[in-house]
């Protein structure tokens, strides 16, 4: 019963675009715009509902309290008192963004048999690095069975983003496999936000095998294009790693130790000369969902924005026309994350384990997405400016929100840090 479980953010009610992550170009060149958090939630969960449709298990996690109001109080103010920033940092909604959530490693992969699940840190960014608490919670709720081991984040100042930075290559996903945890090198206009400390630090409480976990650099060139997590340039999926030419510093001598180490894998390197790291980065082309559909085959779940970018979609559809292993193609709509910087991948944590281990009220299906479809459409701001966010009515209403979904689901109470 062991698969692969992809559980989903639900984009919070607070989603504004504020403009907070430095480095991630799509939220920079946003800020300030109105968003509308009402129709962000109902693409997530329309993404969701399409991937129950190709018969992938689907979970989710929670918005989180905001504004963060513990965390201000650690600041000795409160929102009302808060500067513009701090107000904004505290309003964040970037915890939607599941993948920055935890690392993940599989019952197979690890020396204890159980899976391991580690806390993302996220210390780079102020708005995100008080995420980490009312992350744990839920973690530890949905994933308290005996199977698991969940564990606090790694100690500051050694910064961890989480299964951005990690990906799990095998020949099926309840196999043993060969784990890939990408880190940066700070240098050039942008930060490197995973260090490799931090890297060993996830491994070593994972209790993984050292002769199959790669630590593995991110090119400079790709950082400094705004490729601020290796998600923006690779993917992987089982025995197949999907990434663009200039994703790591040293390819040739990654895919050789990787092929050493599991030498099935297949190897799909986009061509910087066909696709240009600032197409792959505007159109999200790697922040896609690669996933083995119940045939057998793979798919790539990938944002509108890689259709419209001529350069991707014409290299994609001369990919699936070959024999390579990835032969299908699915398209969401996401357009209120793409806006602050944030996929289809980027929107999903995986997890390896069976379902019956798992705490259902964070698995989904149709008829609980209808239900959290609901509460969206009564309770979720249609929209919020700039302006907004000093607004008492609507910080009122955010509150609400997020209550009327935690009732509905039954967790109020149990999740909050």
């Amino acid at each position: 019963m062991v698969r692969e479980i992809n559980f989903d953010g639900i984009i919070g009610p607070s989603h504004n675009y504020a403009g907070l992550s430095h480095g991630n170009l799509a939220a920079t060149r946003n800020a300030g715009e109105v968003s509308r958090p009402r129709m962000a939630a109902l693409q997530g969960i329309a993404k969701m509902r399409a991937n129950l449709a190709l018969g992938l298990t689907q979970g989710i996690l929670l918005p989180h309290p905001r504004p963060d109001t513990r965390w201000l109080a650690r600041l000795a103010t409160d929102y009302a008192g808060a500067a513009a920033h701090v107000r904004a940092q505290a309003l964040s909604a970037s915890a939607m963004w599941a993948a920055n959530a935890a690392t993940v490693s599989p019952a197979a992969d690890t020396g204890d048999g159980r899976c391991h699940l580690t806390v993302a840190n996220l210390v780079t960014m102020p708005h995100r690095s008080h995420e980490w608490p009312a992350t744990l919670k839920q973690l530890e709720l949905a994933f308290a069975d005996a199977a698991f081991a969940v564990h606090g984040p790694v100690t500051a100042p050694f910064g961890d983003e989480g299964a951005a930075n990690h990906m799990r290559l095998c020949e099926a996903h309840g196999t043993a496999g060969v784990e890939v945890f990408v880190y940066g090198v700070s240098g050039g206009p942008f930060p490197a936000r995973q260090h490799r400390e931090a890297c060993e630090t996830v491994a070593r409480a994972h209790r993984l095998d050292p002769a199959r976990t790669l630590f593995v650099r991110q090119s400079d060139a790709a950082i400094a294009a705004g490729a601020f997590h290796n998600d923006v340039v690779a993917v992987a999926n089982e025995r197949v790693l999907f990434a663009h030419e200039q994703a790591f510093h040293d390819s040739d001598g990654f895919f050789a130790d990787l092929r050493a180490a599991m030498p099935s894998v297949e190897i799909v390197e986009v061509p910087a000369d066909r696709v240009s790291l600032a197409d792959a980065i505007a159109s999200y082309l790697f922040n896609a969902q690669l996933v083995t559909l119940a045939d057998g085959g793979m798919a790539l779940i990938l944002p509108a924005e890689a259709q419209a970018n001529v350069p991707v979609w014409t290299w994609l559809q001369e990919m699936v026309a070959g024999n390579g292993p990835i032969r299908r193609l699915e398209v969401v709509d996401v357009r209120e994350s793409m806006a602050n910087g944030g996929g289809p991948a980027c929107l999903r944590l995986r997890v390896v384990a069976d379902p019956a281990t798992i705490d259902p009220r964070f698995l989904v299906d149709g008829a609980t997405l209808d239900r959290i479809a609901a509460v969206v459409e009564a309770h979720w701001p249609e929209r919020i400016a700039p302006a907004d966010i000093g607004d008492p009515a609507l910080i009122d209403r955010i509150v609400a929100a997020r209550r009327a979904l935690l009732e509905t689901l039954d967790l109020v109470g149990l999740i909050d840090n």
